[in-house]
């Protein structure tokens, strides 16, 4: 118990750095880029275009799924 002070004046310190890293992305619009850079993805990702290159890439994926 004798280094409880300096464990406490750490974890103030690391609170206080990422309230203040919150606080600069959320000032910034991370998040609002975030959400449209993931919408965008998953809109792609089930697009035909995507599928069809998931299957070119996977030559098995039929093979595999006979063998189920």
């Amino acid at each position: 118990m004798r280094f409880v002070g300096w464990y406490m004046k750490i974890a103030a310190g690391g609170a206080a750095i990422g309230a203040c890293m919150e606080l600069f992305m959320i000032h910034t619009g991370f998040y609002e880029q975030v959400t449209m850079l993931e919408s965008e993805k998953r809109a792609w990702e089930s697009s035909p275009e995507a599928q069809a290159m998931r299957e070119a890439l996977n030559p098995w994926h039929k093979r595999d799924e006979k063998e189920k």
